[in-house]
């Protein structure tokens, strides 16, 4: 492959603290590059220099001469006064882009929705990314850099992004380097992963999982990770083999190596035993929307942002909320938490219900802003139980990445992923037992994610998650359900997938089939009808369910009798049997999951 650019020896210091140490690196052809890392390890930084938008305090960066670099920063970088059109097109006829097929593909994925017209500075966060995201991709270059493209991105418009990446360039064409936290998208388009650390950068063949596992197998080996984080990446690499991404074909993931570093892990949560002790706190009752209907804020009467929903939160539940922006997603969030009333309808609140609420601004923090993190902590509750497990506020705090220097910082001086932590914990502290989170990916690098969901795993109540972070929301929550912008709540069998399914089903203007049940009270209607599947296609459906639900019984029996027998070759070291027995299981694992996917078909027709 032809090399494209690179950087040799690259340094950067800021006052006495060094990002970058003598890093040397570099980008070829059919290079799709993920780099990970904590917050404030160099990441931006180093973009920036391969991007020749800023130099080294020593080091070079070379390129090709003929190579073209497309950049795109963190920060808007638009002409606020320019209409949107002039902002990516310059002054272009219409006829003139139109006609490029490429062009028209950007434009339909990006800023359909967006007013053409419209100045620049009148749009919304979301838009002026997706703005600028279009400008940079319709023009030709051979190298791509993105500095947190996904940020303010829907799930929709992650998946498109993902799509265009995959298709830009043929396999040994063209490159591009992103920085992200959101861990799907990296798994999804990467075939490689940088990470950046302590001023250098360690690569690694494959997209998130892969990093992930070979991450794992790095740090045993060398035995120099601390006992709690190699726990913490163990755990995150079991729900990665067990969990939907494993569903996928990833060649380079090892799942034998995988197998045998998580063989003594345990499931990433107890969902029986989280939900006794729920139950236990909760009492049957938790929140419920009751027929609810509820006006636009400020609009014409008449105009609904929800239509009719009934909505039951059960003890220990845990709903994750995807959905088009204007949707309603965060007001959803505080009609359950009572801070806005409906139109129409009622809100049922169980009398031990205790609730708390991250928001996208964390301005709860405003009030403590003098106080250090530690003091915030102990200012609500000096220990804390999580998983069964006693922490004193200053574990707590360590525990999401607040070092022992770190928690003596002044509330004003972290930085925005700083604050939405301190915020989770001091949230956390205060034993709600229904937790609501709105984008709380948002700021987070990938180590800081999985250090909060091993906390929320642990966590026992009923969980409320809105994200447009799939891996965050297949990782934390047992199930999915949507808001289309049509005044109804959907639930989703098949998760994220079938949401994208429906919406683009709508933007088609095809009906909506298939799962995609709105979920209303008894009076609800939903648009459009449909129709349903008659008693001879319930009763074989019945039948279907029944047949396989005593298959699934068979295999479980069968997977707890190969599991044990694992542990026995790997306790005499018979590695040719426990290769064996690991097929056996992987073949089991197929057989599951063709039969689930039965099993959600049956529901689907029995409506259950």
């Amino acid at each position: 492959m032809a090399h494209l650019l690179g950087g040799e020896n690259l340094t950067v210091s800021y006052a006495t603290r060094t990002v970058l140490d003598g890093v040397t690196l570099g980008l070829e052809e059919g290079d799709r590059i993920g780099m990970v890392g904590r917050n404030g390890d160099g990441k931006s930084t180093l973009m920036r220099l391969l991007a020749m938008r800023s130099t080294p305090d020593s080091g070079r960066v070379t390129k090709r001469s003929e190579v073209n670099i497309g950049y795109l920063d963190q920060s808007d970088v638009l002409d606020g006064d320019l209409t949107v059109g002039a902002a990516i097109v310059g002054d272009q006829a219409d006829y003139e882009w139109a006609r490029n097929p490429q062009i028209r593909e950007v434009m339909s994925g990006l800023v359909s929705d967006v007013d053409w017209h419209a100045n620049v500075h009148a749009l919304s966060g979301g838009q002026k990314r997706r703005v600028a995201l279009a400008k940079l991709l319709i023009e030709d270059h051979d190298v791509i850099m993105l500095d947190e493209p996904t940020n303010h991105l829907d799930v929709e418009g992650v998946a498109w992004l993902s799509r265009h990446l995959k298709t830009r360039w043929r396999a040994n064409q063209g490159a591009f380097l992103v920085v992200t936290h959101d861990r799907w998208f990296l798994d999804e388009v990467c075939n490689k992963t940088w990470e950046i650390h302590d001023g250098i950068m360690d690569p690694f063949e494959g997209g998130y999982a892969a990093y992930v596992l070979a991450r794992a197998e790095r740090d045993r080996s060398a035995s120099v990770m601390e006992g709690k984080r190699q726990q913490l990446v163990k755990k995150e690499l079991a729900w990665l083999r067990r969990g939907a991404p494993a569903r996928t074909a990833k060649p380079k993931f090892r799942i034998e190596a995988a197998n045998a570093l998580i063989a003594d892990v345990p499931e990433p949560r107890d969902s029986m035993a989280l939900s006794k002790m729920a139950t236990a706190r909760l009492g049957k009752d938790v929140l419920d929307l009751e027929h609810v209907s509820l006006d636009f804020l400020g609009g014409d009467a008449g105009q609904k942002l929800f239509d009719n929903i009934t909505l039951r939160l059960a003890p220990g539940e845990r709903l994750g909320l995807v959905g088009v922006n204007g949707a309603g997603k965060t007001t959803l969030l505080k009609l359950l938490n009572g801070e806005i009333q409906p139109t129409s309808g009622k809100l049922k609140r169980g009398k031990t219900v205790v609730t708390a609420v991250l928001t996208q601004e964390v301005k709860e923090l405003d009030d403590v802003s003098d106080l250090r993190v530690i003091e915030v902590i102990e200012r609500e509750k000096r220990s804390f139980n999580v998983g069964g497990k006693e922490f004193s506020a200053g574990q707590l705090v360590e525990q999401l990445g607040f070092t022992n220097e770190k928690q003596w910082t002044p509330v004003k001086d972290l930085s925005g992923g700083e604050r939405r932590r301190l915020q989770l914990l001091r949230l956390l502290v205060g034993e709600p037992n229904v937790l609501m989170l709105d984008e709380p990916t948002n700021d987070l690098d990938t180590d800081t994610l999985a250090a909060v969901e091993d906390v929320l795993d642990g966590w026992p109540g009923t969980l409320v998650v809105v994200s447009h972070d799939r891996y965050l929301l297949e990782r934390v929550t047992d199930h999915q359900m949507a808001l289309l912008g049509d005044g109804k709540i959907r639930a989703l069998p098949r998760g994220v997938d079938q949401y994208l399914e429906l919406r683009e089903g709508t933007l088609a203007g095809s009906t909506i089939t298939g799962g995609g049940n709105p979920v209303t009270g008894a009076s609800g209607s939903s648009a459009p009808a449909v129709a349903g599947p008659s008693e001879a296609e319930k009763r074989d459906a019945r039948k279907a369910k029944n047949r396989i639900e005593r298959q699934l019984g068979k295999l479980e029996q069968q997977e707890k009798k190969l599991h044990d027998q694992m542990v026995k070759s790997t306790a005499d070291s018979d590695f040719d049997a426990l290769a064996g027995q690991n097929k056996k299981l992987k073949d089991l694992a197929g057989e599951r999951e063709a039969l689930e996917l039965e099993w959600l078909e049956a529901l689907e027709v029995l409506g259950e």
